[in-house]
């Protein structure tokens, strides 16, 4: 198991000023190594419980929630990323267990069971929670990363766009998937994520920009279409 614990924040930004952020951010923090030219390509199904807690929990502000996904960065390959993310005041503590693809599948089509076959407590965290709360795959999302980083304070910063999701089909492994956009397609979402404090060189270029801040996560963006909810 993988554990991060840092603080998140998320703005919106039209697609001029995120032109204008990646040269500014490139100048001077490192390009994530799978950024290449236009970026690199994140597939996650969330689950949710059957009456949506999770959904309406974020929707509702509350200080302890959570999210559970399963992501992968591509179809094709052998292995997926089963996370989880909680909320805890201005914290966001997400920890991650690597599954193989045989398992993955089966998690996209509700059975759970293989999570009890792995040694890490995370996995029978993640089965005993999903099981005993009738977790169900709810929606895939797709988008596009670039990704920044800085070696101190453990900062990261994205840019994601073509922010689009399905809830006809939850096989994230699946070559192609009927999507449709839950974003404007000329909006992009910022995310800054940091330990401790923001380095002041890193809030000048960020600076250079408008970005109002974001409290909608892409799960609400995707499920709000299909509940008819203000996401």
């Amino acid at each position: 198991m993988n554990e991060v614990l840092r603080q998140e924040k998320k703005y919106a930004v039209n697609a001029a000023d995120g032109v204008k952020l990646r040269g500014r951010l490139s100048a001077v923090m490192h390009g994530d190594q799978h950024n290449g030219a236009q970026g690199y390509v994140i597939r996650s199904l969330y689950f949710d419980t059957p009456d949506n807690e999770d959904f309406s929990g974020k929707l509702d502000g509350l200080e302890l929630r959570r999210k559970i996904r399963l992501r992968v960065y591509d179809p094709r390959s052998d292995f997926a990323m089963l996370e989880m993310k909680q909320k805890e005041g201005p914290y966001q503590r997400k920890r991650s267990l690597r599954l193989s693809r045989e398992d993955a599948v089966r998690l996209c089509r509700g059975d759970y069971r293989p999570l009890q076959t792995y040694e890490d407590p995370f996995a029978a965290e993640c089965y005993g929670l999903m099981h005993c709360r009738c977790y169900r795959p709810k929606t895939v999302v797709e988008y596009r990363r670039q990704a920044y980083v800085a070696r101190e304070n453990h900062i990261r910063i994205t840019l994601d766009s073509r922010i689009a999701a399905t809830e006809s089909n939850f096989d994230v492994f699946a070559e192609r998937l009927p999507m449709y956009y839950v974003m404007d397609p000329f909006r992009l979402v910022l995310e800054v994520k940091y330990n401790g404090f923001l380095l002041s060189y890193i809030k000048d270029a960020l600076d250079t920009v408008e970005r109002p801040e974001l409290s909608v996560s892409k799960y609400c963006l995707a499920r709000g279409v299909s509940l008819g909810r203000p996401a």
